[in-house]
C-alpha cells in the first residue's frame, strides 16, 4: 500500500533563521505604494517574508532592519507601527 506524502512547503524566518512550515510562520508583503501589511492569506501579490509569530523575531526583523532588506524596500513609519504592534500583541515564546 503506498502512502501519499506531500511535501509541505517550507520558509525561513528572517529574524531567527530557523526553516518551518509555512502554515507554522506569518507572511508580510510589501505593497505596491511601499507599504508593508500582513498576508493572513499566504497569497497576496508581491514580495514576502516569513516571520515566526514569536515577540523576539518581530523584534529583531524590525530592530534591525531586516524586514526592509528582506522586502526589497524601505518601509513607511506608519507600516513600522503597526507591526510593531502587532508583534507586541504576540506572545513571549
Amino acid at each position: 500500500m503506498k502512502v501519499n506524502s506531500k511535501r509541505l512547503p517550507l520558509r525561513t524566518c528572517i529574524a531567527c533563521r530557523q526553516t518551518r512550515e509555512k502554515k507554522d510562520l506569518i507572511r508580510l508583503v510589501s505593497t505596491e505604494n511601499g507599504a508593508a501589511e500582513i498576508d493572513r492569506s499566504a497569497k497576496k501579490p508581491g514580495r514576502g517574508a516569513y516571520l515566526c509569530p514569536r515577540r523576539t523575531c518581530w523584534e529583531v526583523a524590525l530592530k534591525k532592519n531586516r524586514l526592509d532588506y528582506a522586502l526589497r524596500t524601505k518601509l513607511h513609519d506608519d507600516s513600522l507601527q503597526t507591526l510593531r504592534e502587532y508583534g507586541h500583541a504576540l506572545e513571549e515564546n
